[in-house]
């Protein structure tokens, strides 16, 4: 999950390591601990039934094949990642890890690719083709071992915003219109689905996953963008706001944007990375650019990420200059101890 505090430092590229973790503060008196695999079931079981509906309603125009190969996609990823680490490194599979204790605990390990695959089959739209989801999944999934924070091993770039918009970018496939989501729904709850969607994703992450700044943050940004983008570029602010209106953007902010383990454990941190992630929605919409909530995730996610490692590199030096110059004075001083690390230092190398 997210780094917090002082190992929320660097990432891992292809092995080349740092520190982070990630922490779901503990909601309504449980642990951290409990608290993710709590949220994690909540998301995982509420998209499911999101993605059930939608089908049957009907209103998900996507093939009714794509969400299931979506997650068997993913969980067949993870599976294979998940073995080939273990065995690279000596250890022993997450899955199959003690500290599961239950089969629950091994399920719990599957659930974030599970839902990388069910995002990824919601927002691709491939004609009949399976292809794309399965492609989507596959970049997805493989992020969070290509790009992770040392020691926990949690994503740095978003894998569900990664994988669409790799393939977006990358093939024929287009992303799923606003109107697919409820094309079927009749009047008037096409027009209440929306908001009952987003509030019921607001109550889950404000009570679960901590993770209400970033939808403040996000929600804000881009109120401000569109009326930036009114004043200067002559658009209609309601017209820029419209998408705010729409099950996609409802279902984008609840299940991608305010991924637990991609996002920052600060409130300050989490609101800075919602509104960042607006802004640069609102310039790839001026500049021409496609598929801007993707892109715009993926983009903040890396910037945020590099960010960490520079600030981590700086830290050690400064450990390891500290512990030089102590080395010195000791040895100026045949009878004086090495100093012992300070504070200061303990905190600069969170390894």
């Amino acid at each position: 999950m997210t780094a917090s505090g002082n190992e929320r430092d660097a990432i891992r590229v292809h092995g080349a390591g740092a520190t982070g973790t990630t922490e779901v503060a503990g909601a309504a008196g449980l642990t951290p601990a409990r608290a993710r695999r709590t949220a994690l079931r909540c998301l995982a079981g509420s998209l499911t039934l999101v993605t059930v509906l939608g089908h049957l309603v009907p209103g998900f125009e996507q093939p009714c094949l794509a969400p299931v190969a979506g997650a068997a996609t993913g969980v067949a990823a993870e599976l294979v990642l998940e073995s080939l680490d273990a065995w690279a490194c000596l250890r022993r599979p997450r899955y199959l890890s003690p500290r599961s204790g239950r089969t629950g605990g091994t399920l719990d390990f599957f659930l974030p690719s599970y839902v990388t695959g069910l995002v990824c089959a919601m927002f691709l739209y491939g004609g009949g083709r399976l292809s794309p989801v399965v492609l989507a999944t596959l970049v997805g999934v493989s992020g969070r071992y290509v790009f992770r924070f040392r020691g926990t091993g949690g994503p740095v770039l978003n894998p569900a915003a990664l994988g669409t918009a790799t393939v977006l970018l990358l093939s024929w496939t287009g992303g799923a219109s606003p109107y697919r989501f409820t094309a079927g729904v009749p009047e008037p709850f096409d027009v209440v689905a929306p908001p009952v969607v987003l509030g019921l994703g607001v109550a889950l992450h404000a009570g679960l996953t901590g993770r209400l700044p970033v939808l403040a943050g996000w929600a804000g940004g881009f109120a401000a963008q569109a009326v930036v983008r009114g004043l200067l570029s002559g658009v209609s602010v309601m017209d820029a706001l419209l998408p705010v209106t729409g099950a996609a953007f409802a279902l984008y902010t609840v299940y991608v944007v305010a991924d637990p383990e991609t996002t920052p454990a600060g409130r300050r941190a989490q609101v800075v990375f919602g509104a960042a992630t607006a802004a640069v929605h609102g310039l790839l919409v001026v500049l021409g650019v496609a598929h801007g909530l993707f892109l715009a995730l993926v983009a903040v996610c890396a910037c945020r990420g590099a960010a960490l490692a520079v600030r981590a590199r700086g830290r050690r030096r400064a450990a390891r200059a500290l512990t030089a110059s102590s080395a010195a004075r000791s040895a100026v001083s045949p009878g004086t101890a090495p100093a012992a690390p300070t504070a200061t230092a303990a905190a600069a190398d969170p390894r």
